[in-house]
């Protein structure tokens, strides 16, 4: 019997009419209706002609998550008073709840993506509702712009709808129709908002930490459960608690202990049948449903007055230079607020406590990230070659894939020979397509099912699809042991995924169909359900080969060690190897590793696989703030596998490098990073060590020539021109040495060899070859920046360049009767003033003035301590001298000749 009380509860029913109108119009539309006013419910069953009076059309609803599709399906089957596989149906994958009867099938957009590619024109459906639009997924996102394409050029009469709670409803009416150029297509906007609810700000105490990475401050999370336990103080019914990922259920679960309440955890990978049990509620004690973000649409969960809101959520991240995903804890954008806000309004008026600050509110985003600029791009660039548009560029995308994340995603499919140079689908990648998997999963169960089985093939690439509990350990062999022998959640829908699998590798052995339109040329497959929509969006598969890695690799045989008769750690480790070969790794100590992609990577205190001498890595995260990535799931290997599995990896050759101080030349052989064998070179290649030698002279300087006090002081006097002149006078920089080393270091770099060479070079010598020759300059170096000055005294005195302003040293008793300061280039020297002893007794840059104005304090200073040097009163009139006053009268009656004979006297000399 139809629920026709329920129905007429639903505030969206006022929008049918204008939206069936729409698509008898125009063919499309946006539905844009706030959460809990049935859109997901309501809606198409009136499109099928279900309930009201339309005509009958057969009716494809596409949900982001699994749990969702179950949902909505049970949802509407209740409102017609049937069971599941009537009227209304659903596909999952591995699970298919049809009837000859169905006129609403519920559907993944991964499933929709698969039939989409195996026959574009989607035959028996008239109505195709991408739901929950706003959510930005990159299945969802693919979909529509297949769907547009579809529309423009096979099936103009195909009805499309976008279906939306909190998204930009113009830009998708933009999209719906931009290949057909009619103008946007019509929105629909349904009033109401369920039966409504508040919301209160509570925010978290002082001192809570910023979420980074995956780790969450537990002060956050004891905030969280305090205010889960004033809900349920303070109101009726049930509480839905909204929390990042499941490690925070889990640990906020256990700060509930001893509540009145049943405390349940929901998220993509709880038992389905729990799933089904908080969905579908009943009468009797009291529940505290823990929730990741699949609680945030598409879902009522009976009961719930009171929403607690912690404020995060998860997002995917991709290294592409490392080929390393991770999953981001980021704050909720407003968008997932006011979806999470519905959820308390959808069967009375609810309450929401929000944990943060009001003040936080705009700082948030509008709306989730998208994930096609965030995520790994490789199944969408297969999907996109497959369909015949390899770049994208002629989908209706609202926001185009990342030039980068592309050129990533293509040189991992190039690499295991899903495509061709120009980056369309080849045989092989059709062939990966059908099977509903991710390339390099697909790419790993077709070459490794000739090896080990097809059956223990695909086990092991469906351990790898869904990655299995935390508490299964990190060895994958030991985890397909225990999903073996479990009777858990996980091992049920590994064993249904595994018979898929296996199926789907027979099925999927013809070859790619061709010709006709971008649709027309879709080959058979392609997407498949969500991975990890339970904890975040995202899941663990990363992406990214290093630049180079493009060879085809479409077989395996011959693998030493690990064929049909090896054991389940060979089997594993293989299968791993195949799907992530750059993740290859090999043992650099106990616990770390070195991935032949150059990341290090670190294994847990306690994992099993501390010792093994390589392994094939699954699932790795690199944390921002880590010099390694965090190895989760992995496989132990021998060498013969890696080399098998990352062959377009394998290098040999000659290296001459600069390594611990010196020139080391080797014969090395090569996986990647990992520096497999080495012997001595004995004759290496010149040129080689040439580069070597510029490279050691980069790492340590050009201190590692011969530097004499005159070769330091040509330096000097060169930067001191450069700085003051200009050119031609060469700049000679660390820097500037290194970039002109062909111009004053030949001929001696090209017959060195090593350190010791480079350190015979002079190098005055060979700075002499940078003096501007040419144009004649050089001839003034000694005019321009003299090395010696000379002074009243007659001695020359050596001018010291290394500081900003060049200085000249002298006692004080040989420049009198010097009235000028002196200049070199025009900028004048600054005087430092000897003591008969050497020490500074004064420093100026204007010796007039000092004779003036300074010389009376240094004179009454130092005469009393110095008596047998002249002090007279006017230094400017005096005879300048370098001896002390006895010193001076008898060279005055030696004559000129005797004056500089003598050695100078005072107390410490010069």
């Amino acid at each position: 019997m139809i629920q026709t009380e329920a129905l007429d509860r639903l505030p969206v029913r006022d929008a049918v009419p204008e939206l069936l109108t729409a698509l008898d119009e125009r063919g499309t539309a946006v539905l844009f209706a706030p959460p809990g006013t049935g859109k997901t419910t309501l809606v198409p069953l009136a499109l099928a002609g279900l309930v009201g009076a339309g005509p009958r059309r057969r009716v494809l609803v596409a949900e982001p998550r699994r749990m969702a599709v179950r949902a909505a399906a049970r949802r509407m089957a209740w409102l017609l008073g049937q069971e599941t596989g009537e009227a209304v149906g659903y596909t999952v994958r591995g699970e298919r709840r049809v009837g000859p009867s169905t006129r609403v099938e519920v559907v993944t957009t991964g499933v929709l993506l698969q039939r989409l590619q195996r026959d574009p024109e989607l035959p028996g459906v008239d109505v195709v509702l991408l739901d929950e639009c706003h959510e930005r997924h990159l299945d969802a996102d693919t979909a529509m712009a297949f769907l547009v394409d579809v529309r423009a050029t096979l099936r103009p009469e195909l009805k499309v709808i976008a279906a939306s709670a909190t998204g930009d409803a113009d830009a998708w009416a933009e999209l719906l129709t931009v290949l057909e150029g009619s103008g946007p297509a019509p929105v629909v906007r349904g009033a109401g908002e369920g039966h409504g609810s508040r919301f209160f700000h509570a925010p978290p105490p002082g001192g809570v930490r910023p979420a980074h990475g995956t780790w969450v401050d537990p002060a956050l999370l004891r905030h969280v459960a305090a205010t889960v336990r004033t809900a349920l103080d303070r109101h009726e019914g049930d509480v839905l608690c909204f929390l990042p990922g499941t490690g925070e259920i889990a640990r906020t679960a256990g700060l509930l202990d001893g509540v009145a309440a049943e405390v349940l955890q929901l998220h993509g990978r709880a038992p389905a049948a729990v799933q089904d049990a908080v969905l579908r509620g009943g009468p009797g004690r009291r529940r505290v449903v823990l929730a990741t973000s699949v609680a945030e649409s598409s879902l009522t969960v009976p009961g719930v007055r009171v929403v607690v809101d912690s404020g995060l959520a998860r997002e995917p991240r991709m290294d592409h230079a490392r080929g390393l995903g991770s999953l981001a804890t980021v704050p909720v954008s407003a968008a997932g607020a006011t979806q999470r806000l519905g959820r308390a309004g959808r069967e009375a008026f609810g309450t929401v406590y929000r944990c943060w600050a009001a003040a936080d509110d705009v700082r948030r985003p509008r709306f989730p990230s998208p994930e096609i600029r965030i995520a790994d791009l490789a199944a969408f660039a297969l999907r996109v070659a497959c369909w015949g548009d390899p770049s994208a560029s002629g989908l209706a995308l609202l926001d185009a894939p990342p030039a980068g994340a592309m050129a990533a995603a293509r040189s991992v499919l190039a690499s295991i020979g899903a495509v061709d140079a120009d980056g369309r689908a080849t045989e092989r990648g059709a062939r990966m397509s059908r099977l509903g998997l991710h390339p390099r999963l697909a790419r790993a169960l077709i070459d490794g099912a000739p090896e080990v089985g097809v059956r223990r093939a695909a086990e092991t690439v469906a351990l790898l699809s869904e990655e299995p509990p935390r508490e299964y350990g990190d060895d994958l062999a030991a985890a397909w042991r225990t999903a073996r022998r479990g009777g858990d959640a996980y091992g049920a829908r590994w064993r249904a995924e595994a018979r898929r699998l296996e199926g789907a590798l027979s099925s999927a052995g013809g070859g790619a169909r061709g010709g006709g339109s971008r649709a027309a040329r879709s080959a058979d497959g392609g997407g498949a359900d969500r991975p990890g929509a339970g904890s975040g969006r995202g899941g663990g598969l990363g992406s990214g080969v290093p630049e180079g890695a493009g060879t085809a690799v479409s077989s395996t045989a011959g693998v030493s060690g690990s064929g049909r008769g090896g054991g389940d750690d060979a089997v594993a480790g293989l299968i791993t190897a195949l799907a992530f070969p750059e993740r290859v790794a090999a043992a650099r100590g106990e616990d770390a590793f070195l991935m032949v992609s150059g990341t290090g990577a670190r294994v847990g205190a306690a994992s099993g696989l501390r010792g093994a001498p390589w392994l094939a890595v699954a699932v790795a995260d690199r944390p921002a703030s880590a010099a390694s990535a965090r190895v989760r799931l992995a496989a132990v290997i021998d060498e013969d596998t890696a080399r098998t599995a990352a062959a377009h990896l394998l290098d040999s050759g000659e290296e001459v490098r600069w390594e611990g101080g010196d020139v080391v030349a080797r014969e090395v052989r090569r996986l990647g990073a990992v520096e497999l064998s080495a012997r001595k070179l004995g004759n290496p290649d010149r040129a080689l060590i040439r580069e070597a030698l510029v490279e050691g002279l980069r790492t340590v300087g050009p201190g590692l020539l011969h530097w004499t006090r005159e070769a330091a002081g040509l330096r000097e006097r060169l930067a001191f021109l450069h700085r003051v002149l200009g050119a031609p006078w060469p700049d000679v920089s660390d820097a500037a040495l290194l970039e002109r080393a062909d111009e004053w270091l030949e001929p001696e770099l090209s017959r060195a060899r090593r350190r010791a060479d480079l350190a015979r070079i002079p190098a005055g010598q060979a700075l002499g070859r940078l003096l501007p020759w040419a144009s004649g300059e050089a001839t003034r170096l000694d005019e321009l920046a003299p090395e010696r000055i000379a002074v009243p005294s007659g001695s020359r005195i050596r001018v010291e360049y290394g500081g900003e302003q060049p200085v000249l040293a002298v006692k004080l008793q040989e420049v009198f009767g010097l009235g000028e300061t002196p200049t070199v280039a025009g900028v004048p020297v600054v005087v430092h003033l000897l003591s008969p002893a050497g020490r500074p007794a004064a420093v100026t840059a204007d010796l007039a003035s000092f004779w003036r104005e300074g010389y009376r304090a240094v004179r009454a200073e130092l005469r009393g301590r110095y008596p047998r040097h002249p002090w007279p009163e006017d230094p400017s009139g005096a005879e300048a001298t370098r001896y002390t006053k006895a010193r001076q009268d008898r060279a005055r009656g030696q004559g000129d000749g005797a004056r500089g004979g003598g050695r100078p006297a005072g107390d410490g000399g010069r």
